[in-house]
């Protein structure tokens, strides 16, 4: 039994309950599934829920009497041996290990899909994060919005919203000309001019551009700079996708800035929050009035000069999202972007939107690793491609995810280059990689997935990992729900632990000439739902599952 399917079980139930009269409650205060969670202490029983708590006072009883009423009927429900009232009013609950064991079984038939819901189905999500300006090669600073925003996508996929993950390029402005002349200068054997892009990698594109331009240095300044920009801004954009590749990461949209520009997107924006109300003309600017909305102060879009700022892109772009259907747009942004978190939300407000309800912004602090070098071809930064060469794409990646975005993060080289259980990272790949061996040496030992008996999964270790595996599906919703992915690696580890305890204490390949049994391929459809379950976890942080290690 799932704890979804004890979920369901506990809410029709109540149904019941308020149908005969036992509960007076209307039919629209009963949820359609209930919220059921691990007990602190395994000895009160596998499930827990606090319904009567929350739905006693609306029932006009106690709590402890609601949990009566209710506790007769869970104890009808087949595969539950025991339900027992806890103090106020929580109920406690425990599945036979035919209940129980009969999860391994759904685990490996659901696949890829275990771990799935529909909680959040009907959310239309767009995910901005990374958004790295096109003038230099991906960094430290990039690295852990690249990890955590690409796993805060899948897990809410997995919850089942609409997610499209979205790759803001700032590709207008004064750096873009700093861009092209730091590169036109390097062309011409000169260095840099001051405040320009230093590194080779400025000089290297120098090098692409005359690939594709062989008479580039004939051109006059004015005439070549234009055709730099161009070709240097696409082998830099080409460099990033190659290395978020790399890293596992892939976007749906890659929307430029200066497209808003050239579309008129920016001055649409100031018409249509005009109409709203929200804007007005001040010494010669064209103003927001952002302080209605809990903005520090009014906010210009049109200097006096005529130029636009870059917030005036900023409320180009989002209501480009508004008018692109999604109603949530997550903003993922550096530690240094605290004071972006107030104004993007009275944009939002200006616009019509709810600023709780259709945007989120999230900080992320900073990341640093002991002992990493600035990079070679850039000079002044620790690339993310020196970092996946280094440790590895699944160190890093798993590394990040496992702490929450807003605590800052020292990783530890050494740790990550450990292939012992202090690696976090080993230990969840080793069980998924340990797994899949047992399930080779079995198969070879006449095991086979012929036959399933529920009940023969009687073990401690058994009925310890069967729970674990039974709660992923609720951990994926939470960390969706709370934009958490820290959550799936660390129940990940929690299911490791589980799984090594059981390797340890129960065979599944008979030893010598035993024969095998019914015990034997019960256990290998534990083992391989063990399996499914660390894949599935992994994926949703963007890691590899090894087959061998």
């Amino acid at each position: 039994m799932t704890p979804e399917e004890l979920s369901l079980a506990i809410s029709a139930c109540l149904k019941d309950a308020v149908a005969a009269g036992e509960i007076e409650l209307s039919a629209s205060a009963v949820p359609d599934e209930v919220r059921v969670e691990r007990p602190k202490n395994r000895e009160h029983g596998d499930w827990a829920t606090n319904i009567a708590l929350q739905l006693s006072k609306q029932a006009g009883t106690n709590p402890r009497e609601f949990a009566t009423i209710l506790s007769a009927r869970l104890k009808s429900i087949d595969g539950v041996s025991a339900v027992d009232i806890a103090g106020p009013g929580f109920l406690n609950i425990t599945v036979d290990a035919a209940a129980a064991g009969a999860l391994a079984k759904a685990i490996v038939e659901a696949g890829r899909e275990y771990g799935t819901t529909t909680t959040l189905a009907g959310h239309v999500v767009n995910m901005e994060f990374v958004s790295a300006n096109p003038t230099g090669p991906l960094h430290i600073g990039h690295t852990r919005w690249a990890a955590l925003g690409d796993a805060i996508a899948r897990v809410l996929r997995a919850s089942g919203a609409e997610v499209t993950a979205e790759y803001y390029i700032n590709d207008a402005g004064s750096q873009m000309n700093v861009f092209a002349n730091s590169v036109y200068s390097r062309l011409h054997g000169h260095p840099v001019p001051d405040g320009g892009y230093p590194g080779q990698y400025i000089a290297d594109l120098g090098h692409d551009v005359l690939t594709q331009h062989p008479d580039i240095r004939e051109l006059t300044e004015v005439a070549a700079l234009p055709v730099i920009r161009a070709a240097a801004y696409k082998a830099q954009m080409k460099d990033i996708k190659d290395t978020l590749a790399d890293f596992g990461v892939a976007f749906d949209v890659y929307f430029s800035e200066q497209e808003l520009h050239d579309a008129g997107a920016i001055e649409n924006a100031v018409a249509r929050l005009r109409e709203q109300g929200h804007v007005f003309d001040d010494g010669g600017a064209v103003w927001l009035r952002t302080t209605d909305f809990g903005d520090d102060k009014d906010r210009v879009m049109i200097r006096a000069n005529g130029e636009p700022t870059y917030f005036a892109a900023d409320a180009a772009y989002y209501l480009s999202k508004k008018d692109r259907g999604f109603t949530e747009k997550i903003y993922l942004l550096g530690a240094d972007h605290h004071g972006y978190i107030n104004r993007l939300k009275a944009i939002a407000a200006c616009a019509g939107d709810d600023p709780e309800a259709n945007i989120e912004v999230l900080i992320g602090q900073l990341v640093s690793v002991n002992g990493a070098k600035l990079s070679k071809r850039a000079g002044n930064i620790i690339e993310l491609k020196d970092l996946i060469s280094w440790l590895g794409k699944d160190a890093v990646r798993y590394s990040l995810a496992r702490f929450p975005a807003d605590s800052p993060l020292t990783l530890d080289p050494d740790l990550l280059k450990k292939h012992s259980n202090e690696n976090p990272v080993f230990y969840v790949q080793y069980a998924h990689a340990r797994s899949r061996g047992t399930a080779r040496n079995a198969v070879a030992a006449g095991v086979d997935r012929s036959a399933f008996d529920a009940s023969l999964l009687d073990h401690a270790t058994e009925n310890e990992l069967l729970s674990y595996l039974g709660s992923y599906p609720s951990i994926v919703a939470k960390a969706a729900e709370l934009r958490e992915p820290h959550r799936v690696a660390r129940h990940l580890e929690v299911i490791a632990g589980a799984y090594h305890r059981w390797y340890d204490a129960c065979r599944v390949a008979p030893q010598g000439d035993e024969p095998v049994t019914d015990v034997n391929r019960t256990r290998l459809w534990l083992n391989d739902a063990t399996s499914q379950v660390l894949a599935n976890g992994l994926d949703l942080l963007g890691v590899s599952a090894p087959e061998r290690m």
